[in-house]
């Protein structure tokens, strides 16, 4: 009897202390992983001179910490933080800003901008600096192709891949003789070079009988609508967005410059420059955008309702962008399983992850993303513009072949 009890009572001691060592050792990495310091990025994006579009896109990233934080971090505990500046919308505060967020605040890596000029300053400043930047917004193509370069990464949809989406509508058009508008810089130079290859590949008869480049955000409505009547096209290619959008709607709609004209119009549909349109949206429009209200996909779904419940409003594209490249860094990051720049350019490349937008990947030969977007017409329902007959046009269908990336890119970007 007192052997058994002895045998029994050794037992559970021996199991006690296992499972005290197990909790001990759990509680020991806990605390090692808490603290190890965070994972910082340096998040620079044009608060203050573009609100419409960065607002979203900062509750977007800010969302999406609280969610990664909340499910362990990244790197095996490591908390995932951003420390943002404002760049004003020019490049030389933004790569002053990159400059003293790499040498005093002491970041691990690069992420945001929005402006292509801007991504491109950053871009550059990330290669000399061998850091790893990840481009969220701006949509120049120089970021991936000319001017590309091992340490940069862009997240957003191409403007080659936006302009090959939207041809594939203009395309089946009538129309024969095209006008363009678009912002005289990087952005809207290279949508017009892209769109008008594009459909004249497709469509050999069309013509592009007249161009307008307003300054970005100096649109002058009167003269420009004007000249677009005057040259009478067909169809017009519209590349302009937020308070030049506004400006070029309104007076187009007051001349009748819309009437029996089709338009092809990039970012339109997007919340952030088609809600303030209101009933003034153009009816018709073949528009890129995100129409968050009829996405069924479960991650999306979710998605929206976190951010309603967090913010008490409604997403924006640039919301969803904020969120997904923090999902973004999060899996480079754990791939790489480290914060050295060379081990993050080699994770990335022909990274593959799931967001709230679907599976998306980096092609390794160009550093782009395959996010995709939608694309549909715009209609006016209880007084508020509304995108209506799209579809989501997923980017890897839309891409160049890897020929055409090596005419583009150059050989030390692709090493």
């Amino acid at each position: 009897m007192l052997k058994t009890f002895g045998m029994t009572f050794g037992k559970t001691r021996g199991m006690t202390l296992a499972m005290t060592a197990a909790v001990l050792l759990a509680i020991g990495a806990t605390t090692a992983a808490a603290q190890q310091p965070p994972v910082r990025v340096g998040e620079i994006s044009p608060y203050s001179a573009l609100p419409q579009g960065t607002e979203g896109y900062k509750k977007g990233w800010q969302l999406a910490l609280e969610h990664v934080n909340a499910a362990g971090g990244v790197l095996g505990g490591r908390k995932l933080e951003f420390i943002s500046r404002d760049s004003a919308g020019k490049p030389d505060d933004a790569t002053r800003a990159a400059q003293e967020l790499l040498t005093s605040e002491k970041v691990d890596l690069l992420s945001g901008t929005l402006l292509s000029h801007v991504g491109v300053a950053v871009s550059d400043f990330a290669a000399r600096n061998k850091v790893f930047f990840l481009a969220a917004q701006p949509l120049s193509d120089a970021l991936i192709w000319e001017k590309g370069n091992r340490y940069t990464f862009r997240l957003r949809t191409s403007t080659y891949t936006l302009a090959q989406i939207t041809v594939d509508a203009a395309a089946k058009l009538p129309a024969k003789r095209w006008a363009t508008i678009a912002p005289n810089y990087e952005y809207g130079q290279s949508a017009v070079a892209s769109f008008k290859a594009a459909l004249k590949a497709k469509r050999p008869d069309v013509e592009f009988i007249n161009e307008q480049w307003p300054a970005l955000g100096k649109l002058e409505a009167g003269a420009t609508v004007q000249a677009l009547l005057a040259a009478k096209p067909d169809a017009i290619f519209n590349v302009t967005f937020g308070a030049d959008l506004a400006r070029f709607v309104r007076e187009g709609n007051l001349r009748g410059l819309f009437e029996n004209r089709a338009v092809v119009s990039l970012l339109t549909g997007e919340p952030e420059y088609l809600d303030p349109l209101k009933d003034e949206a153009p009816k018709g429009w073949i528009v890129t955008g995100y129409p968050w209200y009829d996405i069924k996909e479960p991650a999306h779904v979710k998605f929206v309702s976190d951010y309603r419940a967090k913010y008490k409003d409604t997403p924006r594209l640039g919301s969803l962008m904020g969120y997904v490249s923090v999902q973004a860094l999060a899996a480079i990051l754990n791939k790489a399983n480290s914060t050295d720049p060379e081990k993050l350019v080699a994770a990335a490349r022909g990274l593959s992850f799931e967001s709230a937008m679907g599976p998306i990947t980096f092609r390794a030969i160009d550093h782009q993303s395959t996010m995709g977007t939608w694309v549909g017409k715009l209609d006016v329902k209880n007084g508020a513009g509304r995108m209506v007959d799209w579809h989501f046009a997923d980017g890897k269908d839309f891409q160049p072949d890897d020929a055409t990336v090596k005419k583009l890119r150059s050989a030390d970007a692709m090493k």
